[in-house]
């Protein structure tokens, strides 16, 4: 069903590049995201947005310009950040306090 979403990769994308992406969507295209997201992911914030930018809407607001399917598209999975062992800090073994000749050798 993402496919038939104005937003690609919808489900994958963070709550700000949301915020931004639905910018350009009309009306229309915006219930269809909120019908998905009701029935999908069920996220307060998200819906908050969606709901917020209706309102927006139907007050006289205009959709931006641009068309959200143009965007790249989203890499890895929201808020995962890419660890390599090449950025995990040294092994730090932590002090073993009041045991005598426990204490690895730091700094020798």
């Amino acid at each position: 069903m993402t496919e038939e979403l104005p937003i690609p990769d919808y489900d994958q994308l963070p709550l700000g590049d949301l915020r931004h992406r639905i910018r350009s969507l009309s009306e229309e295209e915006l219930r269809r995201v909120r019908e998905h997201e009701q029935a999908h992911g069920h996220r307060t914030p998200v819906l908050q947005l969606l709901d917020t930018r209706l309102d927006e809407l139907a007050k006289g607001a205009e959709p931006s310009g641009g068309d959200p399917r143009n965007t790249p598209p989203v890499s890895g999975s929201a808020g995962a950040p890419r660890v390599s062992p090449q950025h995990s800090p040294n092994d730090n073994t932590p002090l073993r306090h009041g045991v005598h000749q426990q204490t690895p050798a730091r700094g020798r």
